[in-house]
């Protein structure tokens, strides 16, 4: 997903809700904070994120944007209705989130902003989920970090932070086969 799509299903998902406020958890999260993301950490179609303020009603995204609906057919991406529970990131992510306004559809005038996970946070809530393509993940963030000390956005804004040293010991302490960071 690029961040041009990234843009697309949450302004779709903020129409279908009618909630101008949508957090978003998965591996797309790092959209937000950087555009120009490496597209190796950009492989997955989906956007997982919930009503800031209403995070039971999963299921209106799931129906409308989901995996297997008209939508997902039209654009090969869809929106994934999940809960604040599906974060498996570090105390406090939620007070770290990054904004992010999106850009307006064009059916509509609301201000839609996405708070996504912060880079950091994101690392280690892949460490604990655990899946291999979670480590994948993990490991191409910490590869991009190593090689140019930061995220880069691809404007002036750049994302240090002593977190980063604790997202290294978490994935490299993991029970599996040593990260894959080239």
């Amino acid at each position: 997903m690029r961040r041009d799509e990234f843009d697309h299903v949450i302004g779709a998902a903020a129409d279908v809700t009618g909630e101008t406020e949508l957090v978003v958890v998965g591996s797309q999260a790092i959209l937000g904070p950087f555009p120009n993301a490496p597209e190796s950490m950009l492989r997955s179609m989906e956007a997982d994120l919930y009503r800031r303020r209403a995070p039971q009603k999963a299921d209106e995204i799931d129906g409308s944007l989901g995996d297997g609906s008209r939508f997902h057919r039209t654009y090969d991406y869809y929106a994934h209705g999940v809960g604040p529970e599906t974060a498996k990131a570090p105390a406090g992510w939620e007070r770290r989130l990054i904004a992010v306004e999106v850009e307006a559809r064009v059916s509509s005038r609301q201000r839609v902003v996405a708070l996504c996970l912060e880079p950091h946070d994101l690392v280690l809530a892949k460490c604990v989920a655990g899946r291999e393509r979670d480590w994948e993940f993990a490991g191409e963030a910490l590869a991009h970090h190593s090689s140019t000390r930061r995220f880069s956005s691809g404007g002036s804004t750049t994302c240090r932070s002593t977190t980063s040293t604790a997202a290294t010991f978490a994935c490299a302490s993991r029970p599996r086969p040593v990260l894959n960071l080239r």
